[in-house]
């Protein structure tokens, strides 16, 4: 490589990320006015990632395209006007296209800086998991004391809603489909876990509450499990669709939602956060990182593979019953 060109993950066409990215030669970028080069240290598999590379998710980037969308990194060089950001610090960004390369552009709004005490590992994975997670329950208006319910709670967000919720004083009732999901939470100090296998997670459920309404339920699941989250909610509730892990397709009683008089709306993070005023969403980081500093949210990391080990990255990344992120290494 010579001193204009870098190392970036490249897929030709879209299909299963372990077969089409691979370690390609790119021009080293430049930054234009406002924008920032970031010297990449660390980034996140996401499932969006993936789905990315398989043409499957709601953004299909022109081909050939690199991929990858969290990361934290070094500032490498400054573009004109930027005045807020320094050569040599360090920031994360969770909403770049391209990030899984030796180098990438950002606009300089688009960086956060990463303060002294925060690992490589616990920035690399702060804004999109994260934020996404506390931009979710904010946008809940849940009081402290009422009652959460979601699925996919040993899934990344899923822990992260448990965390961050109990920080803010609400009752989060997490439901997992294998009995071993309640013991890998309950390690990481999540108790209030309901393993759906169990034909009798219902009445565990109704003791757990002790009979108290549910306001809220998140479905990342899709299918028959969206409906076991709204059968769960008290009337006037409100299902809230994060995810379609294992379906696209929501399968709901009409009299659940007629009777009980339930909304159902979509949340995607990219949008909201997108949308969201620049000061809410600076008070929304300094309470991330707060929660991060003081233990009370936890980003574990599973393993940590080099860009050209993609394959097996991916491979990590698939796995069940994972707990914490893959990492790629610049």
């Amino acid at each position: 490589m010579s001193n204009t060109t870098m190392n970036a993950l490249v897929h030709p066409e879209f299909g299963d990320p372990a077969a089409v990215l691979s370690l390609q030669e790119r021009p080293l970028p430049l930054p234009g006015a406002g924008e920032v080069r970031v010297r990449t240290l660390l980034s996140p598999i996401h499932n969006h990632d993936l789905w990315t590379v398989r043409g499957t998710y709601g953004f299909k980037p022109e081909l050939p395209a690199q991929a990858g969308t969290e990361a934290v990194g070094v500032v490498d060089m400054l573009g004109d006007g930027v005045t807020h950001l320094a050569l040599g610090q360090r920031v994360t960004t969770g909403g770049t296209f391209g990030v899984w390369a030796d180098y990438f552009v950002a606009p300089a709004s688009a960086l956060i800086p990463v303060p002294e005490g925060l690992s490589d590992e616990a920035a690399a994975q702060l804004v999109s998991m994260p934020f996404s997670a506390l931009s979710l329950l904010h946008s809940l208006d849940l009081q402290p004391g009422d009652w959460l319910i979601q699925n996919a709670a040993n899934g990344a967000v899923g822990r992260m809603v448990a965390q961050l919720g109990a920080a803010r004083g609400i009752n989060v009732v997490g439901l997992v489909r294998r009995a071993e999901g309640v013991e890998e939470l309950r390690a990481q100090g999540i108790e209030q876990v309901i393993s759906t296998d169990s034909e009798h997670w219902r009445t565990e459920l109704a003791a757990l509450t002790e009979g108290a309404g549910i306001r809220v339920g998140i479905d990342s699941v899709g299918g028959a499990a969206a409906g076991d989250v709204l059968s769960t909610l008290a009337a006037t509730g409100t299902l809230v669709v994060f995810g379609a892990m294992a379906s696209p397709k929501l399968e709901l009683s009409s009299g659940d939602v007629i009777f009980k008089q339930i909304t159902v709306k979509g949340f995607w993070g990219s949008v909201v956060s997108r949308e969201m005023p620049a000061e809410l969403k600076g008070q929304l980081f300094q309470e991330l990182i707060g929660r991060v500093l003081d233990g009370t949210l936890t980003l574990p990391v599973a393993a940590t593979f080099d860009f050209g080990d993609i394959t097996a990255a991916a491979a990590a990344s698939a796995e069940p019953g994972r707990i914490g992120k893959v990492l790629l290494r610049a």
